[in-house]
């Protein structure tokens, strides 16, 4: 009796749970502070995957080329899509984890399986992909823009719009949702999974820092395994030429590149894709977490 009487004080006295939109906010900050440092390796990991030519000169080389031929600053073409796309795509996709884990069951650990866990992820992904899509088409053309002169993202718009109208920015759609609930899904089912083994095998606590970094990174290989065909397929999609359409679909990219240039192609920009996704999902993780602990919430 003792023991009931005194958890309702407890809560009482307890920080009020942070609203949806408080929780997307936090997710919206984190992504757009980690996307910042991390965009370089974006416009590498683009270059690598639309140009045979890039793909032979691998990582070190393409940033060599990008340098001396466009100046470093090129390696941050298209950072203003990129934190247009952070605050409306992963804001989303790292804001609505927890409230989708809750709609899928997740209420107790006998009922949070890995499966409700990939699914609510999924499911985040799949809702943040319809927000954030055209700043990702935006983001992908500005990365992929060669030469000295930096693409504008409202001069990118237009052209896009008068080319393609509004359709333009959905270019994509179907590859950029698949992969963003593959990714979504891989990513906060691994790190919520991988957090309960290293709790166990360290005896640490889920906010301890060493426990989330440790859970992210391994998460982020994971992504990589799971997402490079669909990263891909998207950016193939995204960067036709407005005058030229290659592929009709998410399916017919897929199989005009295994049928033309072989399935390992697919995989394509492996390593710039996982020096991406590592540090990105460590970041953006920590990041998140302690902004929770710091609004009151418990961790993930």
């Amino acid at each position: 009796m003792s023991i009931q009487q005194r958890k309702p004080s407890v809560l009482a006295t307890s920080p009020a749970a942070p609203s949806l939109l408080q929780q997307v906010g936090m997710a919206g900050t984190a992504a757009v502070i980690t996307v910042t440092f991390i965009h370089p390796i974006d416009v590498v990991k683009t270059r690598i995957q639309i140009s045979s030519e890039y793909g032979a000169l691998g990582m070190g080389g393409t940033v060599k080329k990008i340098a001396g031929a466009e100046g470093v600053t090129a390696l941050w073409k298209g950072v203003n899509a990129a934190w247009l796309r952070e605050s409306s795509y992963t804001s989303l996709r790292l804001g609505l984890y927890e409230p989708c884990k809750v709609a899928f069951g997740c209420t107790s650990p006998e009922t949070t399986t890995f499966a409700k866990k990939f699914a609510a992820g999924s499911a985040a992904g799949a809702l943040g992909s319809l927000a954030g899509n055209p700043f990702d088409v935006l983001k992908t053309k500005m990365m992929a823009s060669e030469g000295k002169g930096a693409p504008s993202i409202t001069g990118t718009a237009k052209e896009l719009l008068k080319n393609q109208g509004i359709a333009g920015f959905y270019r994509g759609i179907d590859s950029n949702v698949l992969r963003a609930m593959v990714l979504n899904g891989t990513k906060m089912a691994c790190y919520d999974q991988a957090k309960g083994v290293v709790v166990s095998v360290t005896g640490m606590q889920k906010s301890s820092l060493i426990v989330q970094f440790l859970s992210a990174a391994s998460a982020g290989f994971f992504m990589t395994c799971t997402v490079s065909p669909f990263d891909m397929i998207r950016t193939r999609l995204m960067n036709q030429p407005a005058d030229a359409k290659i592929y009709n679909n998410a399916l017919d990219c897929f199989t005009k590149i295994v049928k033309n240039e072989g399935p390992l192609t697919l995989w394509r920009g492996f390593i710039p894709i996982w020096s991406r996704f590592a540090p990105t999902t460590t970041i953006q993780l920590v990041i998140f977490e302690q902004l929770r602990g710091i609004m009151g919430m418990k961790a993930l």
